[in-house]
């Protein structure tokens, strides 16, 4: 490391948006090796099960952002860019980004410095941003910085509810190997602070995802977010608010682990109950220090797609239910690549399939659902920006039904989910604590049919087959392209 100059070092300065601006923001979750490659090829093979690369780029990732801006995304996360061990291990190779080797080169396998440049300037021109996944916590076994010195003594985290172990041991095993940096030294923490500051200003990047937060000591955090000047969000692979809502008192974000767990508990089967779902909505936000700012998702890289869970079928309707309630709730949405084609892969490396053999097609029912769902958040923000601080309210909820309202009166979004099967009995719902009056005139955004609420001031909300409902003040449609 030493001789090695910095990228702009403290001279540099970050560009990107603030959490504010990230609270009204989209995201579509992309791994660079999977999502679109450069020749723009739909048919090109991609053996997930034998972990190498595919040939997905940031050009690629250029090419295909037509259909990722249709559907309403304001924003895309991408994987680590920097350069990665080169080795062929026995979990294959690190396409994912993750085993990263100099953070001072970028991965040559997505591109080069001027593709990944202009992949923030094809964004910036559309007026979407650019999230960018980092690693701070270890290097990849082969290339770590210039001396043990800066590393905790080897030994691999064994006991994940001890967090001294977890602070201080190495990831992975004696196949790869992922050193532990030692984050306590002050030399360490300069370097990546300096680092940080000076890749969000050479790339133009708007906003960062952290990886493996709690593998580092909190009080390291509250220096790289400054020093990022950026939203930054970060993974706590936890579902318990009390040990993951402490970390925003460090960073902007953090992955909402504590809802994706209620929630895919809640969609994954029709006999599945809502009222863990609807008891974390509460919990998380009076817990964490900002729901708003947090990240929803039900499926990534990590985790099984939700179309893998046995009670998920093809033709089921939970998936559009839980994609409306990532858009719809408190947070910021998060969709993975492929979810929009209903992709059904199960543990890594199965999740991780190559986008381009759907053709990023724009017809499946769900990408339908999930611009539709985009475009009423967007609608919504637009008529009243305080919906964006307005904290989810769950108003109703049985064994198979919740109902939410997020904004304030007049401008209210109200949401109705269920985990009834496809083809189930159908049935009118009455939805109170609305905050709407009697004989007001609503509409259902995914149907396009009216709703008037009824002398109670509760909305009657025909719940058939299975589907989400999504109802908005009719009048503040007026004049909108809602319905395409």
């Amino acid at each position: 490391m030493a001789g090695r100059p910095f990228l702009l070092s403290l001279a540099a300065t970050a560009l990107g948006a603030t959490p504010a601006q990230w609270r009204s923001q989209s995201i579509y979750f992309l791994l660079t090796d999977r999502f679109a490659r450069t020749d723009n090829s739909t048919s090109a093979e991609c053996d997930t099960t034998v972990g190498q690369y595919c040939s997905g780029t940031w050009r690629g990732i250029i090419n295909q952002l037509d259909p990722i801006q249709e559907m309403g995304f304001t924003a895309i996360w991408i994987t680590p860019v920097t350069a990665q061990i080169e080795d062929h291990t026995s979990y294959g190779q690190a396409y994912h980004g993750y085993w990263q080797r100099d953070i001072f080169a970028l991965n040559s396998s997505y591109g080069t410095d001027d593709d990944l440049k202009a992949l923030a300037d094809a964004l910036h021109d559309r007026g979407m941003y650019l999230m960018v996944d980092v690693v701070a916590n270890h290097m990849g076994y082969s290339g770590p910085f210039s001396s043990q010195k800066y590393f905790h003594s080897p030994c691999f985290v064994q006991n994940y509810e001890d967090q001294t172990q977890v602070e201080q041991c190495w990831l992975g095993d004696n196949s790869v190997s992922l050193p532990d940096l030692d984050t306590n030294r002050a030399n360490t923490r300069d370097y990546w602070y300096d680092w940080i500051g000076s890749l969000v200003s050479n790339y133009s990047i708007d906003g960062l995802r952290i990886d493996t937060v709690k593998h580092v000591q909190k009080d390291f955090w509250d220096g790289f977010n400054d020093a990022a000047g950026v939203y930054c969000f970060n993974e706590i692979f936890d579902g318990d608010p009390a040990h993951t809502c402490p970390y925003q008192e460090h960073l902007d974000g953090v992955l909402n682990y504590p809802i994706y767990y209620p929630l895919l508990n809640a969609f994954k089967s029709t006999s599945s109950s809502i009222s863990d779902l609807y008891n974390m909505i509460e919990t998380v936000k009076y817990t964490c220090a900002d729901s708003t700012l947090l990240s929803n998702f039900i499926k990534n890289h990590d985790n099984p797609r939700f179309a893998s869970q046995p009670g998920v079928q093809t033709t089921c309707p939970s998936p559009k239910n839980v994609a409306a309630f990532l858009i719809l709730s408190d947070g910021i949405p998060i969709i993975y690549a492929g979810q929009e084609q209903h992709c059904s892969g199960g543990n890594d490396p199965s999740n991780r399939e190559a986008t381009w053999l759907s053709r990023y097609s724009t017809e499946s029912e769900l990408y339908k659902l999930i611009a539709a769902s985009n475009a009423i958040c967007t609608h919504a923000i637009g008529q009243d920006e305080g919906c964006l601080t307005y904290m989810n309210r769950p108003i109703y909820h049985d064994d198979s039904t919740i109902a939410m309202r997020k904004g304030y009166d007049g401008t209210q979004v109200i949401t109705a989910l269920t985990n009834a099967a496809n083809g189930g009995s159908s049935y009118t719902l009455s939805v109170p604590n609305t905050g709407f009056k009697a004989n007001h005139e609503l509409t259902e955004i995914y149907s396009c049919t009216s709703v008037t609420v009824d002398s109670a001031g509760s909305v009657p909300v025909h719940m058939d087959s299975g589907l989400p409902h999504v109802l908005y003040p009719a009048a503040g449609l007026n004049g909108s392209e809602i319905y395409q």
